[in-house]
């Protein structure tokens, strides 16, 4: 049973002897400035922890759910490591998205097995970012997407592309399973189901980017023209804006080569060994064809040396974002207008959340009403963890007061849940929720919603 406290809700505990390879039993090992990165990704009952070469899957909930290990086929030529891990949930698959220094974005299952390996553009991933779009009568935008950010360099992945991809694949192992046939090489089965198709932008104008976001998607005038607008945060400008254009014609030719070309080169192949009968060579995977860029057009940049961005989080709507400096602040922009809107000072190494909350509400009226309270009962606000001084602030948006602050050990993390694929229209509307782990003792709470 959860444990409530004034703020927070105890939910369970991850604490186990697997985390021992990650470092657990030092005090302070999940601390953000750890000397040995630790990745962490949450969602709903489970938490992936990642390290250097390694992934651990554990349930928070059930303490007798079975744990998996995950340790990627990474080169040791190259030094390639995991850079960061990404849960992605559609309505009835889960899995885990894993990228490399190498540029690699690795997919597996549940289960450990590797489900799709591809290379998006030579450099590290630094981040995966998972964002929910929605339809309404001015913007005609799909139901969400997956950004990869690299230094000066974003990639865009459709989330109906990779779901696609994901239930064929979940398809075709449950045939191979029920018909009993013999398993595939998994070297040949990673990419039984083709390239995934993506767009590749160059932001690196104002200086090479460490994290950025795609805010917005639209349609311009009456042309099918599709554009996204992007902010990225580096060391050379804090913040940058791009307008990143899609051309149609050229992502379909390119996804209809990237399926057609592989197959007809392996028919080749096949073809001409048959007939010269060449002595047996070394398998070696054929280096894969980078996406060509498309045109990313500068919009604005801030340049105030020696700021420098460090972290950047969107809202859900994505028209507002935090972004975190090295001069210890907390800027508020505005994506639409690019203006900052609000700063705060003194959060050096801070992490930022938004979350939702119940703000002066009586929680016993809508229990007795059962009435479930929808979206517009909820105050959009950003949870700041800023871990040198060991406390957790929640401020209201855009201009409120801070509406809590509670002290939390050094040893913690503030996690969020990723976007949900597909989610239906009329299940009850789940707000933004902020999960506090605690890498000491292995208590994992979440921020109550309510606040009076």
């Amino acid at each position: 049973m959860s444990r409530r406290s004034h703020h927070l809700t105890e939910l369970g505990c991850i604490a186990c002897e697997d985390l021992a390879e990650f470092g657990a039993g030092k005090e302070g090992w999940l601390a953000p400035d750890a000397g040995t990165t630790v990745l962490c990704a949450i969602d709903a009952h489970s938490i992936a922890i990642a390290n250097r070469s390694l992934v651990l899957i554990l349930g928070w909930s059930d303490p007798d759910e079975q744990r998996v290990k995950i340790r990627p086929e990474l080169s040791p030529i190259e030094a390639e490591r995991i850079t960061t891990i990404e849960w992605l949930v559609f309505d009835d698959i889960k899995v885990i998205a894993v990228g490399t220094s190498r540029g690699f974005l690795l997919i597996y299952s549940l289960r450990g097995d590797l489900i799709h390996r591809q290379m998006v553009y030579h450099g590290q991933i630094i981040k995966l970012r998972v964002r929910g779009t929605k339809k309404d009568q001015m913007q005609d935008i799909s139901s969400g997407d997956v950004c990869v950010v690299m230094p000066g360099v974003i990639a865009r992945f459709d989330g109906s592309d990779i779901q696609s991809m994901l239930q064929r694949w979940f398809q075709d192992t449950h045939s191979r399973f029920w018909d009993e046939k013999p398993n595939k090489d998994p070297e040949d089965d990673e990419n039984s189901h083709g390239r995934l198709p993506y767009q590749l932008w160059n932001v690196s104008k104002y200086g090479s980017c460490v994290d950025a976001a795609i805010t917005a998607a639209f349609i311009v005038g009456q042309s099918s023209q599709r554009y996204y607008c992007a902010v990225t945060i580096g060391d050379d400008a804090v913040i940058s804006a791009f307008r990143l254009s899609v051309d149609r014609k050229r992502s379909l030719v390119g996804a209809i080569l990237s399926k057609v070309m592989p197959a007809t080169f392996s028919t080749i192949s096949s073809f001409s060994k048959m007939i010269w009968r060449n002595e047996p060579t070394p398998n070696r995977k054929p280096e894969e064809k980078l996406q060509s860029f498309a045109r990313a057009s500068a919009l604005t940049c801030l340049k105030d040396h020696p700021r420098k961005g460090e972290k950047l989080t969107l809202s859900p709507s994505g028209t507002l974002a935090a972004i975190t400096d090295s001069l210890g602040r907390i800027l508020l922009l505005d994506t639409q207008a690019l203006v900052v809107v609000r700063l705060w000072k003194g959060y050096r190494d801070a992490n930022c959340f938004f979350m939702e909350m119940l703000v002066n509400r009586d929680d016993k009226h809508p229990s007795s009403s059962h009435h479930a309270p929808g979206k517009s009962d909820y105050c959009l606000c950003l949870a700041i963890h800023a871990p040198r001084k060991g406390v957790i602030e929640v401020w209201q948006m855009r201009t409120g007061p801070r509406l809590l602050a509670l002290n939390c050990a050094k040893g913690c993390r503030l996690l969020q849940p990723t976007y949900r694929f597909g989610s239906l229209s009329d299940s009850p509307y789940v707000p933004l929720e902020v999960f506090l782990l605690n890498g000491d003792s292995g208590q994992l709470s979440v921020l109550n919603r309510l606040l009076n």
